[in-house]
């Protein structure tokens, strides 16, 4: 049994890729041709590998058979059981190479990345917002669909963006967690305090195109 040594006598005609068993060169084939002859019987996802499907196949059947010896987490891929691990361990071993952010997800390191490149691949049908990640295109679509499924439930305000609910709710409750270092002033938006800031500072960002005008506002 080639499985217990490391002998890997299957080569591949393609690349560099060697294989203790047949088949599992045969799987590896279908990189190279791109077949998916694993097909699922109740959606239209295809693989190469039947231990992808059988995996996939959790997604219709409701069975999460990796669970969390921590909490009541379940998961249907050890894979996204791992990674769930890491909240309880505060784990981070997903570092950036440009700045000191980590992360628990390898998919989160992709899209901070974008912020240091300046990639924006999730590109708006109807007009040319750009966005670096998924979620924030998936928002934007608010705009021009009117779909505003964040609901206020003490008055009928409503918004497409979770975060603006999360703001609006202080108006209610009084919550002002954003301080001034400088005086007193509390407000309960970021971009409250970051003008409130250039009364401290001076700064007059915004000029008149027509005459030396500038204002803070």
């Amino acid at each position: 049994m080639h499985t217990h040594s490391s002998i890997k006598p299957f080569e591949c005609s393609e690349c560099n890729y060697k294989a203790a068993c047949k088949i599992h060169l045969d799987q590896h084939m279908h990189t190279h041709t791109g077949d998916k002859p694993f097909e699922c019987a109740e959606c239209s996802y295809k693989t190469s590998r039947k231990s992808h499907l059988d995996v996939h196949m959790h997604t219709h059947s409701g069975i999460k058979p990796f669970e969390c010896d921590k909490c009541n987490y379940k998961a249907s891929r050890k894979s996204h059981l791992d990674v769930h691990m890491y909240t309880h361990t505060g784990d981070k071993p997903f570092e950036c190479a440009e700045c000191n952010y980590k992360t628990a997800r390898k998919s989160h390191l992709a899209l901070h990345m974008h912020t240091h490149t300046g990639d924006k691949p999730f590109e708006c049908a109807e007009c040319n917002y750009k966005a670096a990640r998924k979620s924030d295109l998936a928002l934007h679509m608010h705009t021009h669909t009117g779909y505003k499924p964040f609901k206020c439930a003490t008055c009928n305000y409503e918004t497409a963006n979770k975060g603006h609910l999360a703001v609006h709710m202080r108006t209610h409750t009084g919550d002002k967690p954003f301080e001034c270092a400088k005086c007193n002033y509390k407000t309960a938006r970021k971009s409250d305090l970051a003008v409130h800031m250039r009364t401290h500072t001076g700064d007059k960002p915004f000029e008149c195109v027509e005459c030396n005008y500038k204002t803070a506002r």
